[in-house]
């Protein structure tokens, strides 16, 4: 392992257990997607001739209508929300915070609501949209979604996410269904999920990361219906133009995801190597057990329950001191208040593994 750049930049070796994160860099690209890149890099091209094929290429593979390639999942939402507020108008869609637009509601169920790292809500407002919540944050149903509606609804917006509340919250098909009933287009936010196809049927636009699942360059994918996806092209010339996408990054994206369709599912051998955690349930008020992930996709994580009494520290405390030390370690830390953290195999190189189950024996057997 060649950390001879983050010694030249002064950064910290990152043992990242998190999973695709952004705070980290999401992904590590392959050998052949960062080739793509360099040879797309060193030459020219017409980029408006790319957006249109690399669009239309991504658009075979996932089944939708049309596509475009945009520069992350978040600019996705921002644009894919200022495509129908503008209804592709181009005066409209260059003027889009100087000129009023009536219809800008955008209707959300409020567990919904999230920030990702920014909130969802700023994407929609950058898209000239205005947030309209519909339901509660423990529950959100069809009727919650239908009785929002109104003349100056827009569209839709679904967000699929572990970041959402999963309890009591209606599916993206019956969300759709209602979106159909009523005519109201719907945008889909499915920024991590690994199923490319789902989503493009159940919705008008669906936005993916290209970063995350794909494992590409940091980039997003907007697909879906070409109508849509003509409109989100024209805010190319607008918003979108502070978010453009380099040549090097479509031919990256490009070739991760010819890669992503013959990818193996590597869950299992993940799985198992989880069990390089097992000595850690030598230490005093330390448990291990593999879980699924929340948002019901095949991923499997190890999780480190520590029961502050026995250990004598808790697991913010541990989760903190590997973060915090010579080299960082990121866990999945959503439960830290519930006294676990999780390890996410699929990020982890070389021997990250050995370094994580080191360090915690550091910080809790240095105890004893």
């Amino acid at each position: 392992m060649d950390h001879s750049l983050q010694a030249k930049y002064g950064l910290k070796r990152v043992v990242n257990a998190s999973g695709r994160m952004s705070i980290l860099g999401v992904s590590a690209p392959t050998d052949s997607v960062m080739e793509a890149m360099k040879q797309g890099g060193q030459q020219y091209v017409e980029i408006a001739d790319l957006v249109d094929k690399a669009g239309a290429y991504i658009a075979r593979l996932l089944g939708s209508e049309g596509a475009v390639v945009v520069n992350s999942a978040s600019s996705g939402i921002a644009l894919s929300v200022a495509a129908i507020v503008t209804a592709g108008d181009p005066r409209l869609s260059l003027r889009l915070h100087q000129e009023p637009v009536l219809k800008n509601e955008i209707i959300m169920l409020k567990g919904h609501n999230v920030q990702y790292g920014a909130p969802v809500e700023t994407m929609v407002f950058l898209g000239g949209g205005r947030v309209v919540e519909a339901g509660y944050a423990n529950e959100g149903r069809a009727e919650h979604i239908e009785q929002a509606i109104g003349e100056r609804t827009a569209a839709i917006l679904y967000v699929k996410s572990h970041h959402a509340v999963q309890k009591n919250m209606i599916s993206v098909e019956e969300a759709w269904e209602v979106a159909q009933r009523r005519g109201v287009p719907m945008i889909v936010d499915a920024a991590a999920e690994e199923d490319l196809r789902k989503y493009v049927q159940y919705s008008d636009l669906a936005i993916y990361s290209g970063s995350k699942a794909v494992e590409g360059p940091t980039s997003g994918i907007v697909a879906g219906k070409q109508k849509y996806t003509q409109w989100l092209k024209v805010q190319l010339h607008g918003i979108g133009r502070s978010m453009k996408v380099g040549k090097e990054t479509t031919f990256g994206l490009l070739q991760a995801l010819d890669e992503y369709q013959t990818k193996a599912d590597n869950s299992q051998q993940e799985k198992q190597a989880l069990e390089a955690l097992q000595p850690l349930t030598g230490l005093p008020g330390v448990s291990v057990r593999t879980v699924q992930d929340e948002a019901g996709r095949a991923i499997y994580r190890g999780r480190i329950q520590i029961d502050a009494a026995a250990a004598g520290v808790d697991a913010r405390e541990v989760n903190d001191r590997l973060r915090e030390g010579d080299i960082a370690v990121y866990t999945r830390d959503y439960g830290v208040k519930q006294g676990y953290f999780d390890i996410d195999p699929r990020s982890l190189q070389g021997d990250d593994l050995q370094v994580i189950v080191s360090r915690i024996h550091e910080i809790i057997g240095g105890r004893s």
